[in-house]
């Protein structure tokens, strides 16, 4: 089976200790096994692991995989994403995030696959990349700049303002464990401390630039196939809809689900959701639209704050998950107030669900007497209280005070006050994801074996369970998350946005005609669900050989032990025996064994 485009074939590896990279091939067998972005990661962090076996997150061992893939940064919809890969310092196992916006796209036209850092920078630097040009600006002067400052310092120093930047901001130079990449602005790669990796290798910034053409096998096919797509998408009823408000119109489904977080997972339902929903913020202070490479659906919505405290705030934002946790789940709906909150997270770099999710737990434990004020720096925080807030925000970010113990994540927390495990929501360290899980079961499910830990984008099935009256067999819901599992891993490893399949209904046999125009390989769907199957199998091998188990494979304590206090989930709670067995199928259906090993090894 011949590749006729869709790679260059080259990874740079840059040794940041030493200041040198080379350029090191790969081969057909390679590219159509593993396909691109986090299945090259995961793939290329397993080879390392085989030598480190273990590796410190933030020591010069650990390496940072960057890889976008074969559908990067041609014409198709939704062709910008690009993945980070590593062993995450919030959780201690395999990690990935991806990013949106173009500097994927960039990476590709410099003429690589992927990216591999390993080492440590002598002093805080910025890696230039252009094309075969490949070297690190020392940048001491960066230290302490926020994600947008260092952009410009970047851009400065390299004396092109064309420069596609990845940067971090103050909080990945002081470790903190969920903090985030940046880039456009306000794309981020958050979750698992991507940021966090990056600072403790002395790196401040990927700057790229590229002038080589992508390699494409079947032009005249992409462009009859793709413009296909475009047309589909935008005859969608609700392709305007989205262009309007994005995933902002999340808030309102949400909490008529019963699943919107509330005062840090108390509650499902909150009263106010239409103060802060995608109507409040189009009618109020939406500006304008922003997308991601190739992407019809321009789901940023740019918003300003116009009067009143936060005047003059703008930034691209929220999303669903940084308005929920960052609003309802602090007990707030003032959208100026979460704009605010928004922005300084992406300027300070520090990931929205886990910033959200930590401060609610302190609110909470607060007021369950887990915590008192002297914990807190002397401040009585509660429901609400904007001003404290962002100053929590602040100190998580500069490791000052309290906030020093609140940036290494829920386990650092726990350690110190082992009270707080009954509030905080997590699943292998990492927070979890806006999306209460105790009336979905499967949903619990999919936080509970992802392999990055509590996140949604692994698998969000929780609407579909609970559309469907919560009838479902346990096997039909295990094979939902499954099939959740394995598409949606899919399109990091391509390199496109799962946004036009999931909200607006894009099929998915399209990114195997795009993946046949592009490359040449005229690989069935069945036969990319095998590859993306294969890298799901590969990250649970790389887990269970840092220590992950059965023991680990279980939701939030509160999805067990909290009824939900009301609304459409009154009552809802995840029954533990009925989890067990639940888990244990899951587990027979993928070929794992009853303590959740494959027989895949790394």
């Amino acid at each position: 089976m011949n590749v006729k485009g869709g790679y260059f074939f080259r990874i740079l590896e840059v040794d940041l200790t030493k200041g040198t990279s080379e350029v090191r091939p790969f081969d057909e067998e390679f590219a159509l096994k593993y396909i691109g972005g986090r299945g090259f990661g995961a793939r290329i962090l397993a080879d390392h692991m085989k030598r480190k076996k273990k590796v410190d997150p933030l020591g010069p061992d650990n390496i940072l995989i960057i890889a976008p893939g074969p559908l990067t940064g041609v014409y198709l919809p939704a062709s910008g994403k690009n993945s980070f890969i590593t062993v995450s310092p919030a959780t201690g196992i395999y990690g990935d995030s991806s990013i949106g916006g173009v500097f994927g796209v960039e990476l590709r036209q410099a003429g690589y696959d992927a990216v591999v850092l390993k080492g440590r920078a002598r002093v805080l630097s910025a890696l230039s990349i252009q094309d075969d040009r490949v070297k690190l600006i020392p940048m001491p002067h960066a230290a302490g700049a926020t994600a947008l400052e260092g952009e410009h310092l970047v851009r400065e120093a390299t004396g092109d303002e064309d420069m596609k930047i990845a940067c971090i901001g103050p909080a990945g130079e002081n470790a903190v464990v969920f903090s985030c990449v940046n880039t456009d602005w306000s794309r981020n790669a958050g979750r698992i401390g991507i940021g966090a990796v990056m600072g403790s290798k002395n790196l401040k910034a990927i700057a790229v630039r590229g002038s080589k053409d992508l390699p494409v096998y079947d032009l005249p096919g992409l462009m009859e196939v793709s413009s296909e797509g475009y047309a589909l998408l935008k005859s969608h009823k609700f392709f305007k809809f989205w262009q309007d408000q994005g995933l902002m119109s999340v808030v309102d489904y949400a909490n008529k689900m019963g699943i919107l977080p509330t005062r840090n997972f108390q509650e499902t339902v909150y009263d106010k959701a239409d103060r802060m929903n995608g109507y409040t913020m189009e009618d109020r202070y939406k500006i304008g639209d922003s997308a991601c490479f190739g992407c019809s659906m321009s789901c940023g919505n740019v918003c300003l704050v116009k009067e009143g405290k936060y005047r003059g705030t703008v930034t691209e934002g929220p999303e669903y998950e940084s308005a929920a946790m960052l609003g309802s789940n602090l007990g707030t709906s003032n959208f100026a107030y979460i704009l605010k909150a928004n922005a300084l997270c992406d300027e300070l770099g520090v990931d929205t669900i886990s910033t959200g999710s930590i401060v609610g737990a302190v609110i909470e434990g607060l007021e369950r007497g887990f915590l008192t004020a002297q914990d807190l720096d002397g401040v009585d925080i509660g429901w609400g209280d904007e001003d404290a807030i962002i100053e929590l925000i602040n100190k998580i970010a500069l490791r000052k005070g309290v906030g020093d113990t609140l940036a290494g994540g829920a386990r650092a927390i726990i350690r110190r006050w082992p009270e707080m495990a009954r509030v905080i929501n997590h699943v292998k360290g990492l927070e979890q994801s806006a999306y209460d899980a105790r009336g979905a079961i499967s949903m619990a499910l999919g936080y509970g074996t992802s392999d990055i830990g509590a996140h949604h984008t692994r698998a969000l099935t929780v609407f579909n369970e609970l559309e469907t009256g919560n009838n479902l067999e346990y096997e039909d819901k295990i094979n939902f998350l499954i099939y959740h599992q394995t598409v949606r891993p899919l399109f990091d490893m391509l390199g496109v946005c799962r946004l036009p399949w999931i909200e607006l209904g894009f099929p998915e046999e399209y990114y195997q005609r795009f993946y046949r125009a592009i490359t040449g390989v005229d690989l069935s769907m069945d036969d990319l669900f095998a590859r993306s199957s294969h890298i799901y199998d590969l990250t649970r091998a790389i887990n269970v050989s840092l220590g992950i188990s059965r023991k680990d494979d279980y939701p939030a304590q509160r999805s067990f032990e909290d009824p939900v206090p009301s609304g459409p989930t009154a009552g809802k709670v995840i029954d533990r025996g009925e989890y067990e067995k639940i888990l244990g199928m899951y587990y027979e259906k993928r070929g794992w064994d009853e303590d959740g090993k494959p027989e895949l090894k790394i």
